[in-house]
């Protein structure tokens, strides 16, 4: 059940790359996939830290999975601004 708050959470997020000019890696699809592995990434690690179970869920399973999402989007759009540059 936390997968599905992890997916669901990175997905919401993502609405919120029309705010910034489309630059991801991939585009919108490769930010669709960095919020969504960002997001079950650092999800899973607290879950894993905290001792809990994928089955178990609460507030902090859907708070953690937040900075993975941003995060990801991040390193995504970062990584599609370098390929944007022209070289001199």
């Amino acid at each position: 059940m936390a997968i599905l708050v992890w997916f669901t959470l990175g997905v919401a997020l993502w609405h919120f790359s029309v705010f910034v000019p489309d630059r991801f890696k991939g585009g919108i699809v490769g930010a669709f996939l960095a919020s969504i592995l960002g997001a079950i990434v650092t999800g899973a690690l607290w879950q894993i830290a905290i001792g809990d179970s994928i089955g178990q869920t609460d507030v902090m399973t859907l708070i953690a999975a937040i900075p993975g999402c941003l995060l990801g989007m991040a390193a995504c759009w970062f990584l599609g601004e370098d390929l944007d540059e022209e070289p001199a």
